[in-house]
């Protein structure tokens, strides 16, 4: 008997001619989560993935919460293909959970069918011989406080504990997108919701030293390191923006200060994008939240993009956002308090509803595609890997 781990997937099962591929990149980024334990082997078959590795089991599980494309993690017991031992790792697997004054029952699935017996034959056997060996556990079949569930493949397999995975699709098996990162609460949380679509990540972010400090920047870096948990790595793209953000607010009206800064970072992102082949931008704007997320403002905005900007929060209040935040643990470092150039660059009297020909006619004062050039050639590459 040994011990292993059953992972289960979702959507992955509907996708055809193509559940392979989706299947061989779930299994890579699986390997990378748990890279660094001994002994690590991943197999799938029939609808499952099986994971054997030696490690702490709680590790193991909090790293595997963290694989997109996972909807259940089981820490099972393995054994051999014969009923008495189908019935000891039933045993020792009810002994491992709090069992007593509570109800179970057990469910079997027979894939195997070579093996000679059905389905509700070893439910009622596997029952039987834990109701003989443990004191103070009762049957019920329609609401039982524990389920045994047994698998007969080509080995026995037996769980008792069914752990939620974060579902989606594995990382990378939706292209790229950059996601326009701030040290903000909001744009993690964007780039966690795109990545659990299967879309791979890198980030960009516009440092304006000394208007903000270095601390300001490695917050930012700690930022990618949470979010690299959930892919690996994170190459962050840093963009001097000092000199575009003192013309924009010297020549610039100050009302629409933020709208023009907007509307650089999206022109800067799109060329960052073009050149590393992400086909999107991601942003954590949501709708009404704040000046520059007004619909004239988001319009004025999406004007200047070639590439689609995915906004994932658009509907979201900021209590949902923030709890989102805390569950993905980006919250604590998000508000650390280093402010980035958009929170520090805001008008006093900020346009809520600006008029494109006023927009426009601002921009007439700047070069614009000299500031693209400059900032997007003048860029600091730094690869963040997770922080385990």
């Amino acid at each position: 008997m040994e011990s292993i781990y059953l992972l289960s997937f979702g959507e992955i099962g509907l996708k055809g001619e193509n559940r392979p591929f989706f299947e061989g990149i779930l299994i890579k980024r699986i390997k990378q989560a748990l890279e660094g334990f001994e002994g690590l082997d991943v197999k799938k078959t029939h609808g499952r993935i099986y994971v054997r590795v030696a490690g702490p089991q709680d590790e193991v599980i909090e790293r595997l919460k963290k694989v997109f494309g996972i909807v259940a993690i089981s820490p099972a017991k393995s054994c051999d293909l014969d009923i008495e031992s189908i019935k000891s790792a039933a045993l020792e697997a009810v002994k491992e959970v709090d069992y007593k004054g509570k109800t179970f029952k057990v469910e079997s699935r027979r894939t195997n069918k070579s093996f000679p017996i059905k389905s509700p034959d070893i439910s009622r056997m596997v029952g039987a011989h834990i109701l003989k060996n443990l004191k103070g556990l009762k049957v019920d079949v329609h609401n039982p406080d524990i389920e045994v569930n047994v698998e007969v493949r080509e080995k026995g397999f037996v769980y008792c504990k069914r752990i939620p995975g974060p579902g989606g699709l594995p990382v990378g098996s939706n292209g790229k997108a950059l996601l326009l990162l701030s040290g903000g609460i909001d744009s993690p949380v964007a780039g966690y919701m795109v990545m659990k679509r299967g879309v791979a990540i890198e980030a960009v972010y516009f440092h304006s030293f000394p208007f903000t400090s270095d601390r300001a920047k490695e917050k930012v870096i700690e930022l990618c390191r949470i979010l690299a948990e959930y892919c690996g790595k994170i190459r962050l793209h840093v963009v001097n923006f000092t000199d575009v953000l003192k013309e924009l607010g010297e020549k610039g009206p100050n009302e629409l200060l933020t709208i023009l800064m907007r509307r650089m970072m999206v022109r800067i992102s799109q060329e960052i994008a073009t050149k590393i082949g992400a086909k999107a931008l991601i942003t954590g704007e949501s709708i009404g939240q704040v000046a520059s997320q007004t619909m004239e403002a988001l319009v004025a905005t999406n004007e200047v993009a070639r590439l689609p900007v995915f906004r994932p929060l658009i509907g979201f209040d900021k209590v949902e956002i923030i709890d989102l935040a805390k569950k993905i643990g980006t919250y604590d470092i998000s508000i650390e308090p280093y402010a980035d150039c958009c929170s520090i660059f805001v008008p006093e009297h900020p346009k809520t509803r600006p008029k494109l020909d006023d927009v426009h006619k601002a921009e007439e004062r700047f070069d614009i595609k000299g500031f693209i050039k400059k900032s997007s050639d003048n860029v600091e590459l730094i690869e963040v890997t997770e922080s385990y």
